[in-house]
């Protein structure tokens, strides 16, 4: 028992990232049913769309699981009220400030938890009377933070910092990375990219190819004007560099990115013009996996590393 299991009252100090377009309830569903914290991604879901897959995820487990929410959605006093009403448990925020839900949500019995990428937003996070952090370093993919800080400078960073719950996230997909980060002073990690490159995950083949087939130095952080995201080079990352080199502006860079570019790559498979965004981990991530095989490896990875620096 850690202060993570506690909090979440689960099995292992393991958090699935609700990643846009891959997070659906099978997903999440399974990473809890395997002992983990599974997470319901909302950032890519219409409001009915979140409610139907909160009710399928109660459906498909007894164990706790919680939702995703990027605070810079469009719906978001709507997905909020959606989550209270449906009786979610815990709700992870981020891309946005702290103090804005947190009182509500912990009002309604909620816990929250907030993804910072530096100890200057930890400590808010702290001060706005989150549950915990999410600590997710410059190696993740997705949106993450602009000063490129790595996760295991942050991590003992944040630490120093604060005393709530702290989880690591960025870089980490196996057990001997969740050990590494925990004795850097994590409670727990979160890992994205392990699960995207999982049966129940619900992107597209095509994009899980792509991933477990990536290598140290295919991805690169980008688009920082907007939102950092770290992607796959592929076409369209190519045409944004095209763009950088022309010194644009914001607008150019959100005409370029359009609508719907991220769908298309990792839901849709469109490998070309999609946007693919993935962690640096990939280039360790060789095989598409079942949930359960993927957390039962990492359990035991973990267990046996531990052993291993203890005899250091």
């Amino acid at each position: 028992m850690n202060r993570i299991t506690q909090l979440f009252n689960i099995k292992y100090p393991i958090i699935q990232g609700g990643m846009i377009w891959n997070s659906g309830y099978k997903l999440a569903s399974a990473v809890s049913n395997a002992g983990g914290l599974g997470l319901i991604g909302a950032g890519s879901m219409y409001p009915d769309v979140l409610r139907e897959h909160i009710q399928k995820c109660k459906a498909a487990t007894d164990k706790p699981f919680g939702v995703n929410v990027p605070m810079l959605y469009p719906n978001i006093e709507e997905i909020i009220q959606i989550i209270i009403d449906e009786g979610v448990k815990i709700v992870f925020t981020s891309a946005g400030n702290p103090k804005t839900w947190t009182n509500h949500l912990k009002s309604h019995g909620i816990t929250v938890v907030h993804v910072v990428s530096s100890s200057k937003f930890a400590l808010k996070a702290q001060e706005a009377g989150v549950d915990a952090v999410v600590a997710e370093g410059f190696e993740a993919g997705g949106h993450n933070g602009r000063e490129e800080t790595t996760t295991f400078t942050l991590i003992p960073m944040v630490k120093e910092q604060i005393s709530i719950p702290l989880i690591a996230a960025g870089g980490i997909a196996t057990g001997k990375g969740m050990l590494a980060a925990m004795i850097l002073g994590a409670d727990g990690v979160q890992m994205g990219s392990r699960f995207v490159a999982s049966v129940e995950s619900s992107a597209h083949d095509n994009f899980k190819q792509t991933v477990i087939e990536t290598k140290e130095g295919d991805t690169q952080l980008t688009l920082k004007e907007l939102a950092p995201v770290r992607l796959i080079k592929n076409k369209f990352y190519n045409d944004v560099q095209e763009l950088y080199s022309k010194c644009p502006s914001k607008e150019d860079l959100e005409a370029l990115l359009g609508k719907r570019r991220a769908k298309r790559g990792m839901f849709e498979g469109d490998l070309v013009e999609g946007e693919l965004e993935i962690g640096q981990i990939a280039g360790l991530i060789h095989e598409v996996k079942p949930v359960q095989e993927i957390i039962d490896t990492i359990i035991s990875d973990f267990e046996l590393a531990k052993t291993q620096v203890v005899s250091l």
